[in-house]
């Protein structure tokens, strides 16, 4: 479908065309390539990268290790390969901004290279990830982008987030076997000149370095600003990083916030000083060491490149120098030595693409192409419109269409064979957009030109066989008289077909109006169940269509699967009040344990007496950040507490409006950095430091066996000191590390009871981990 009118007008508004023919001349500027390394989406140096892109017409690259999978989700309940679906498309948006070719190491969903979750180890990353797998990947990137230069955001220190350090000691490692005739990856080996290390501590909110970093040996400059717009480079970091919405990044710098660079030459393969990045590099066409008949050709070329810088902003003046710098790049590449166009020819490609979206920009043409449709699936056909905008020069615009997708006039068929859409694109560049595209063809001054420009909405591909299971994870608690379980089946295939499921021995399961049914035996055996969904006999996938205003629509497909779990857990028969901000659902799979749970909203927040209906209060991670209503109402939460209410609060970070001496009914500090302040072992040994106290034993026995099979880790944020009336009770570390006694504390408050946990009972409570149900059973436990 088009674009409103309202997001069209925000768009052009948004990017003029002068300062897009600017930033299109600026990576012309050099030959030499600059490649940043990190392990998650908004990872990258996004300030020095804007600086020495925009500023000093470096061309950039971004690698990244995987798709931040493990990360919080400030903008929604997407988690997960779903939290990599959006955080994919966040990084692709961030890349845009500053002109970055952007590489994963990670290429499915099923991918080793995982954001498992936080660690505090390169070597114990890798293990996970396979170091062979992730070295051969990293070397296959760097083969396809042939960099002179990488640079990864942080150092191999202790202190330092693990999947930071891997990709540290990746980019070591790649150094070498990027070039090594025994690492066969199909491609031409390369070999960079130089890496460089950050000259600049990681610490933070997040981490600790253990080390001072290296001495630098070079400063990149980063302050001043870019002359066209005014803006300084931090701004236009700013612009990118807005784009990491679900990382709550994105903000208004005050002047004085720029700063410089330092960085470390940690390995160079180049002689000479090394005063500056492009130091002993060639930095024009004419620096190559390419001879003989291309060499006076490739002076002219460059010549015509700078004449074309010079002529800003006058767009015919550009777009005449660039249309001839295209005629002499184009007659240097046809004469080039087969030795010269391996070492060579990827400079002199970029070159004649950065050239061609240059001078589609420079002739004025605009255009914009959208399907009526935004979500089809194999058989499908959807009508397609074209709008050009005529400029100077014979313009032609067309579709390229996919594999499997068949034009007819102004009508586009998806054949039966048409492939979904790919949820982890192992690339992106801003330059070469995936398919479906336009393709711009634009003749001026005796040349011919193609650039490609992104339709104005990708569209959306569907698997043939999908479906939505409504709920997608079921919770059987056997305290409870088993009912029937009703999955709604939601089926996206245009003929109806019958939904098949396979259920536990000893269930039954038959098909119904809306779905599927399974009836549980009378007492069934505790434990996880993933039971398979087929359509017509064929696997079915379960289709999400993720979509958020800065992100656009991507979609989500996995084997479709309903995940059952049957827990024993006793539940107190309270009234309990959820006050949530659409971070975690937790009041969701309260209800689905049995309990009697009211959303809490503004309008009850505000009125104290409505909090007297509730036997115990429970506040979701982050509530207190993002939702307004409920700090100036705290006051007369530590009223209702004291006055005999039972209060939960799940973890806060620091910086979520968490007042370490206001928030809570007595003071409780969570501890930073944040690293220093969890457990990320989720196998690691937990102790009870008080074996029977009423919170681990009433209603439900907490025991070992209620510490297994979590996921991810056991918890976060962890409380650093707290009030002297609160009760540590449980004890746990990562290896080698001093044990942690602030995961789970409680205290008697008046009548009442405050208890405040940093493990992560939301995500397993997703991952339907029995022992996280029946302790969080025993939390929301009206206590005196």
């Amino acid at each position: 479908m088009p674009l409103t009118d309202h997001a069209l007008i925000s768009a052009e508004r948004s990017a003029p065309r002068i300062v897009e023919l600017w930033f299109g001349l600026q990576p012309l500027r050099s030959t030499v390539r600059f490649m940043n390394t990190g392990a998650h989406p908004d990872d990258e140096t996004s300030a020095m990268l804007a600086a020495i892109g925009l500023r000093d017409g470096l061309n950039l690259s971004y690698a990244c290790a995987n798709r931040g999978e493990g990360g919080q989700n400030d903008i929604g309940t997407e988690t997960t390969r779903d939290l990599g679906v959006l955080r994919t498309a966040e990084m692709e948006r961030a890349a845009d901004v500053l002109n970055l070719n952007l590489y994963w190491l990670s290429e499915t969903p099923q991918d080793s290279i995982f954001d498992f979750g936080f660690s505090k180890s390169g070597e114990e990353t890798l293990a996970k990830w396979g170091r062979d797998h992730a070295l051969r990947r990293f070397v296959t990137i760097v083969r396809a982008e042939r960099p002179d230069i990488i640079c990864p955001t942080f150092l191999n220190v202790p202190g330092q987030h693990g999947h930071h350090r891997a990709m540290t000691l990746l980019a070591h490692e790649v150094m070498d076997a990027a070039d090594d005739p025994d690492m066969e990856t199909g491609q031409p080996r390369w070999r960079a000149s130089k890496l460089y290390l950050p000259a600049w501590s990681g610490a933070g909110l997040a981490y600790d370095d253990d080390v001072p970093p290296p001495r630098a040996t070079l400063t990149v400059r980063g302050t001043g600003s870019d002359p066209v717009t005014g803006w300084s480079y931090e701004h236009i970091a700013q612009h990118s990083r807005a784009y990491h919405r679900t990382q709550g990044m994105g903000r208004w710098l005050p002047s004085g916030s720029e700063r410089d660079w330092p960085l470390h030459l940690s390995d160079t393969r180049v002689s000479g000083p090394d005063t500056a990045l492009t130091s002993g590099l060639p930095t024009g066409l004419a620096d190559l060491g390419i001879g003989g008949q291309a060499a006076p050709v490739l002076r002219a070329a460059q010549q015509d490149i700078d004449a074309a810088v010079a002529a800003f902003p006058l767009r015919g003046e550009v777009l005449k120098a660039a249309s001839a710098a295209v005629r002499s790049l184009r007659a240097a590449r046809a004469v080039l030595t087969p030795t010269e166009a391996e070492a060579q020819g990827h400079r002199l490609d970029a070159k004649l693409d950065q050239l061609a979206k240059v001078i589609r920009i420079a002739s004025g043409v605009e255009a914009r192409c959208w399907l009526h449709a935004d979500l089809l699936r194999p058989g499908a056909r959807s009508a397609f419109t074209l709008d050009i905008k005529e400029g100077e020069g014979a313009v032609d615009a067309n579709p390229v269409w996919p594999e499997g997708w068949v034009q007819h006039g102004t009508d586009v068929h998806l054949t039966e064979d048409a492939a979904p859409n790919d949820p982890y694109p192992s690339s992106f560049h801003p330059l070469d957009p995936p398919l479906p595209r336009l393709r711009v063809t634009i003749s001026a001054h005796d040349i011919t030109t193609h650039s490609h420009v992104p339709l104005e909405q990708q569209p959306i591909v569907a698997p043939e066989y999908s479906l939505e299971l409504r709920p997608g994870a079921v919770l059987v608690n056997t305290r409870i008289d088993p009912e029937p379980v009703e999955v709604s089946v939601r089926q996206r295939h245009p003929v109806d077909l019958d939904a098949q499921i396979t259920p536990p021995a000893g269930w039954l399961a038959d098909t119904t109006e809306n779905g599927l049914r399974l009836q549980p035996p009378h007492q069934p055996k505790p434990g996880r169940y993933t039971l398979p969904v087929f359509l017509g006999g064929k696997p079915a996938h379960t289709v999400r269509v993720i979509e958020h205003p800065h992100s656009g629509p991507r979609l989500s497909s996995t084997p479709s699967v309903l995940r059952l779990c049957v827990v024993e857990a006793e539940l107190p028969p309270h009234h309990i009040g959820y006050i949530g901000a659409g971070r975690d659902r937790v009041g969701h799979w309260l209800s689905a344990l049995g309990a009697r749970v009211t959303e809490v909203d503004d309008a009850m927040l505000a009125n104290p007496a409505m909090l007297e209906v509730f036997d115990t209060l429970v506040i979701g991670i982050f509530t207190l950040k993002y939702r307004g209503a409920l700090g100036p109402a705290m006051p007369d939460v530590h009223a209702w507490v004291r006055a005999g209410g039972t209060l939960l609060t799940l973890y806060h970070r620091p910086w979520d409006n968490w007042d370490a001496a206001k928030t809570p009914p007595k003071p409780i500090e969570i501890g930073q950095p944040s690293l220093r302040w969890r457990v990320t072992d989720e196998k690691a040994e937990v102790t009870h430091l008080v074996p029977e106290h009423p919170l681990l034993n009433s209603p439900n026995r907490i025991g070992p066996e209620d510490w297994d099979g979590w996921h991810k880790e056991r918890g976060l944020y962890f409380a650093k000191s707290w009030d002297p009336c609160y009760v540590p009770l449980l004890s746990m570390a990562d290896p080698g590390e001093d044990p942690h006694r602030g995961a789970l504390l409680t205290a008697q408050i008046g009548a009442g009871r405050h208890t405040h946990t940093s493990l992560i009972l939301h995500h397993q409570m997703e991952n339907l981990v029995p022992g996280a149900f029946r302790l969080m059973a025993n939390l929301v436990a009206k206590r005196g």
